[in-house]
């Protein structure tokens, strides 16, 4: 009878009870007792691994009365010191060799440090890749076309948000998942992370699991971090490129031309990391060299747009591998923490192309964010341009500048001091102001002046949902020109006339002329 014995990284994936069922493995299996003190100190602290790897052992006791094999656990239980230091040192790997070299077995792992040391030392050994094809999960059958996320609670009805960013509802499922189903689910989730090469455990922590499944981020928390256990199951709706967000000349100028410190902005849901995917994209066909900085790595881009997570769990570290690299633009999703906005400023005074990512349901709360975080006279050097998505579209744009003048609504020439303008990119209007007063920073909105009527650039953004060619408008008085294609003119003077005639009602009139 032949003699396995198994690491934990075969157990925790699961692959291990596979190939007893397949009949691929007969004999005698050996759990050392390594294996089992690693899994059972994942589990102390609340990481799915554990569990994971706890199913299937329970589920290779019951093979073990159906199939031809024999389980035993043997070998020395690792010290502490040792499962604490696994990583570092790989003693509890050692351990496990040692038990496959005394007993003159086969090593199966899917560790492939683990074998090669294996076949140093001249044990026979399995090595299990990890695969690349996406096996189907049972949580799929709750998504729809239009799901953008799933929201699995114990003793809970199962909620799916349906929709589109800005438009979607909550709706109830027709099925409850109990504590032992909700966790049977986590358990198959992980498996497949760990044995699939394009999946990622990002985040593994006491209560709380983030894994990146292709295009889907789950979110697995459970006590003592949670009141109870839940699964977090998102993805996107839909790839938009750049194009499909209507953006006028102006601004797509602005990106391709003069835009290195671009923010992007947004509630929650309201797509931005959609718009930041299709942006990504939109430069790596300019011939640029693009990389991403994310945790978890969900933007979805192109396989030649590579995508770099925290080096060592620290964006710091990924920073002084990006300075080496040198890209022409890095995409930062998402930035929270004090370290984020100070790793985007020193790259931006690198010279490199930063795009970031942040929560905010204005904005203004975007430039708010980099407030003392990184030097007031430093943040117009370091942000340009700041983008806000709202329900799935381009909102407001905003254009960052630094001049020394007179705040507005002060009136002695002795108060000029250092400002920072923040204008309207689309009507070139300032919006807010912000200077230090004594100790304090001021965010100051700024009153338009009565009479300035709407702009060109508005009247731009909203004809361009109608226009099939490029198109260019001017402000004459109270007047618009607009020099369009032929095509285009024929089609607002004819079957496009009632929507013409709502623009001018509320822009003023308008002059169609030929290009």
């Amino acid at each position: 009878m032949k003699t396995y014995v198994c690491d934990s990284s075969v157990i925790i994936d699961g692959r291990i009870a596979e190939l007893v069922e397949s009949g691929k493995v007969k004999g005698k299996i050996i759990i050392p007792s390594a294996a089992l003190a690693e899994i059972e100190h994942q589990a102390n602290l609340s990481k799915e691994t554990g569990f994971a790897g706890f199913a299937v052992l329970e589920k290779l006791r019951m093979q073990e009365k159906q199939e031809d094999i024999e389980i035993s656990v043997e070998g020395d239980r690792p010290l502490p010191v040792q499962i604490l230091r696994a990583k570092e040192t790989g003693e509890i790997d050692a351990i496990i060799r040692s038990v496959a070299r005394e007993r003159d077995a086969v090593l199966i792992t899917g560790d492939s440090v683990q074998h090669q040391m294996a076949k140093a030392e001249g044990i026979e050994s399995i090595y299990l890749r990890k695969k690349e094809d996406v096996e189907e999960l049972s949580f799929k059958k709750y998504f729809t076309p239009d799901t953008m996320s799933i929201h699995i609670k114990e003793d809970c009805r199962i909620k799916a948000k349906r929709g589109t960013p800005g438009n979607f509802n909550m709706v109830e499922l027709d099925e409850t998942l109990d504590l032992i189903s909700a966790r049977n689910l986590s358990e198959e989730i992980v498996e497949s992370a760990k044995r699939n090469r394009d999946y990622y455990i990002e985040i593994d922590k006491e209560g709380s699991t983030v894994i990146q499944m292709g295009i889907y981020r789950i979110v697995i928390n459970k006590r003592p971090f949670s009141d109870g256990f839940e699964i977090t199951i998102v993805r996107p709706i839909k790839k938009l490129e750049l194009k499909d967000y209507n953006m006028n000349k102006k601004l797509l100028e602005r990106l391709d031309r003069s835009a290195e410190g671009i923010i992007i902005c947004g509630p929650p849901g309201s797509g931005k990391s959609t718009f930041a995917s299709a942006l990504a994209e939109y430069y790596y066909e300019k011939k640029k060299i693009v990389k991403t900085m994310e945790s978890p790595r969900d933007l979805r881009v192109n396989k030649e747009i590579t995508q770099y997570m925290a080096l060592e769990g620290s964006f710091e570290n990924t920073k002084e591998i990006l300075l080496l690299v040198r890209p022409d633009y890095t995409f930062y999703d998402e930035m929270r923490k004090i370290v984020d906005f100070h790793v985007y400023a020193d790259m931006r005074m690198a010279g490199i192309g930063l795009v970031g990512v942040v929560h905010g349901r204005t904005a203004i709360d975007a430039v708010q964010r980099f407030i003392n975080k990184v030097e007031l006279g430093m943040i117009p050097q370091v942000v340009d341009t700041v983008i806000l998505i709202d329900s799935g579209k381009v909102s407001t744009v905003y254009e960052l500048e630094q001049s020394v003048k007179v705040p507005s609504g002060m009136r002695e020439a002795d108060l000029a001091r250092p400002v920072i303008d923040v204008r309207d990119f689309e009507t070139g209007e300032p919006a807010y102001e912000i200077y230090k007063f004594g100790d304090e920073t001021v965010v100051l909105p700024v009153k338009q002046k009565r009479g300035a009527g709407p702009s060109a650039g508005k009247l731009e953004t909203t004809l361009a949902k109608h226009m099939m060619h490029d198109f260019s408008v001017v402000k004459s008085g109270r007047r618009f020109i607009v020099y369009a294609e032929s095509g285009d003119i024929q089609y607002l003077l004819g079957k496009g006339r009632k929507k013409l005639s709502k623009l001018e009602k509320k822009f003023g009139p308008i002059d169609l002329k030929k290009k």
